[in-house]
């Protein structure tokens, strides 16, 4: 992990809260993206998270609160679900053109994906996992500054999947580029990830993916079988999720609650 989050800011979402339906399904949320930076956004189903990702993206309104994004920000989105029509003949090779990639970027996102060989397949005769690497090569066709991806595992299987976090961890890298994150499995991609963002309608707690693992919000979420580390819970929330300590002379800790 890159360790201070010293990278320009890319992305802020701060104090958003949105509802659908009369149900609220974010409320007085806050997340934000530096150059650099891997977070991660976990959550149970229905928490919000694809809805927090589509207003950071600017593809639907927040009801309250506010978003600011870099001036001609670059972003790559690999959406949770996209389906091609199973009627239409396109190739991987056409699939990303049409994403922006020429043949030269066609044949090095492929290859920094994994699928190298795939370029004159059709799209669907891929497996599950060769289309999600494929979906995630054309997210990176326009080498993107910050890179959105929501639930890119899924379609790979188990061997496959920490191949592919690998991978985001080597292009963030190589891009310089800032990486948000949906996923719902802390420890597979802890390896890779910076800061991690627990939602529930609301940041339950915010921090380094080893302390947000022991934190009293993630375990009630996630159960005790997954806590790894230990972690004291002395501090609390400012308004991007971050933490305050209770004792600011005793040191930062690395995850937070926020109450209620």
């Amino acid at each position: 992990m890159s360790g201070d989050l010293t990278g320009e800011l890319l992305v802020e979402a701060e104090d958003v809260a949105k509802s659908l339906g009369g149900r609220d399904i974010l409320i007085d949320t806050s997340i934000a993206v530096h150059v650099g930076e891997v977070v991660t956004l976990i959550g149970p189903n229905g928490a919000g998270k694809s809805t927090l990702v589509r207003i950071v993206l600017g593809l639907l309104k927040p009801d309250r609160g506010r978003v600011r994004r870099r001036e001609g920000l670059r972003i790559g989105y690999l959406p949770q679900r996209f389906r091609v029509d199973p009627t239409l003949p396109m190739t991987a090779r056409r699939f990303l053109a049409l994403g922006g990639a020429d043949e030269a970027r066609t044949r090095e996102v492929l290859a920094e994906v994994g699928i190298g060989d795939v370029a004159d397949k059709q799209v669907n005769d891929l497996s599950g996992g060769e289309f999600q690497r494929l979906r995630l090569a054309r997210a990176l066709a326009r080498r993107p500054e910050l890179l959105v991806l929501d639930e890119p595992l899924r379609g790979v299987d188990i061997g496959g999947q920490a191949d592919l976090y690998r991978r985001i961890g080597e292009m963030r890298r190589t891009l310089g580029a800032g990486v948000l994150l949906v996923s719902h499995d802390l420890h597979l991609v802890m390896a890779e990830t910076d800061r991690v963002v627990c939602l529930n309608h609301h940041v339950c707690c915010a921090g380094r993916p080893e302390a947000v693992s022991r934190h009293p919000e993630y375990l009630a979420l996630f159960g005790a079988a997954m806590a790894v580390y230990t972690h004291d819970h002395d501090h609390v929330h400012d308004h991007a999720g971050e933490v305050i300590p209770v004792d600011t002379a005793g040191g930062e800790e690395d995850a937070g609650g926020r109450d209620g």
